[in-house]
This record gives C-alpha cells, sequence and structure tokens, in this order.
C-alpha cells in the first residue's frame, strides 16, 4: 500500500512539473508574439537611445512600416494594417528593383553619411534626435526628414508620403513610377503612417 501510494505521488509529481513546463514555455513563446508585434509597430517604442546605435553600414533586408503613436496606429487598424502594408511594400520594391545588394545607409562619426538607393550614391549629412528617433539627412539638393526605430532584426528608416517620393525618385533615380505612387499611397493611406526598410548590418 506505501508502495502504490509513492508511485501514485511521483507520478503526480511528474505531472505538475510538466505542466509548469508547458506553462512556462507558453508564456515565453506568448511574450514572445507580443513584443514582436510592437516592434515596428509604433515608432516611439522601441528608440534606440543614443547616435551610437546607429553608427556603423546597413544593408536594405526587408520594408519597413510602423505608426507615429499608438493612437494613430489603433484608428488604422493595428498590427494587421502594418504587416499587410510591409507586404504591399515588398512587392513595389521588387518592382522597382531595390534590394541588399543596391540600398545601403552608412552613418559615420562627424554626423556624415553615404547611401545607395536603387543602386545610385549619394551621400551628406545627418541629425539624430534620440529622444524621439527623429532623424534628418541633408544631401546636395535636398533635405529629407525621417524616423529611426529599432525593429526585430535591426532598424527601421522610415519617411512620410512626400519624403519617401523624394528619396525614391530625386535621390534613387526611380524610373518606375507606378511603384514609386503605390509606395506613396501607402503612406497617404493612414494619418501617422511611415514607411521605409528595414536594414541590418
Amino acid at each position: 500500500m506505501k508502495k502504490t501510494f509513492l508511485t501514485l505521488f511521483a507520478a503526480t509529481a511528474m505531472l505538475l512539473s510538466s505542466c509548469m513546463t508547458t506553462g512556462t514555455t507558453s508564456t515565453t513563446n506568448s511574450t514572445s508574439n507580443v513584443l514582436g508585434s510592437v516592434l515596428g509597430a509604433v515608432l516611439s517604442n522601441v528608440l534606440f537611445g543614443g547616435q551610437s546605435g546607429i553608427l556603423g553600414s546597413w544593408s536594405y533586408n526587408a520594408p519597413s512600416a510602423a505608426f507615429t503613436t499608438q493612437s494613430t496606429l489603433t484608428n488604422a487598424g493595428g498590427n494587421t494594417t502594418v504587416a499587410n502594408m510591409k507586404s504591399s511594400l515588398a512587392s513595389n520594391y521588387n518592382a522597382i528593383g531595390i534590394n541588399r545588394s543596391n540600398t545601403s545607409f552608412s552613418f559615420l562619426n562627424g554626423n556624415t553619411f553615404t547611401a545607395k538607393v536603387n543602386g545610385i550614391p549619394f551621400n551628406g549629412t545627418y541629425v539624430y534626435n534620440p529622444q524621439n528617433g527623429e532623424i534628418t539627412l541633408k544631401t546636395s539638393t535636398e533635405t529629407l526628414k525621417g524616423n529611426v526605430m529599432r525593429t526585430q532584426n535591426g532598424m527601421g528608416l522610415m519617411f512620410d508620403a512626400n519624403q519617401m517620393v523624394n528619396l525614391l525618385q530625386k535621390e534613387g533615380k526611380v524610373s518606375n513610377p507606378e511603384a514609386v505612387q503605390a509606395v506613396s499611397n501607402l503612406a497617404k493611406s493612414a494619418n501617422g503612417a511611415r514607411v521605409g526598410f528595414e536594414l541590418t548590418k
């Protein structure tokens, strides 16, 4: 009888241990999924926190989209909207020909930068505000105001509709007006939307 009791006790302990482990894994996965959905959704959520974070050479990895505030994200339809925007951006970037080998940004000490968009090189100076993630790129012909944020894979560099069109047409010399217009329309589709590139080192 005593032996049977001990066997049942041991089996129960193992079962409880298994349930607790499963629960922990589930919670961890859930937390990871939540963090993943938050990253890249609202600009102010994940800042680099200092200029040193953006220094270095970055290459295009994927489209990036975000909203300026949580309220603009919510009004636009939430994280599903961001995912749909990224998917649409991907097809338009493919039509333009943007890829990892022809689109990159290098931010250097001394507030200078070099870049390529669609294979067209340009350079200038930049000013980055780590408090709100705003970045200003000044080239020989224009000034581009954008936003920088940390993403799951690196850094998102994003712009509003007008700034993105300037970047693609004036700096990148993109000759596919339909694709450029589609990218602009995505940025205009909701208040507070920003579109651009996810960059990785």
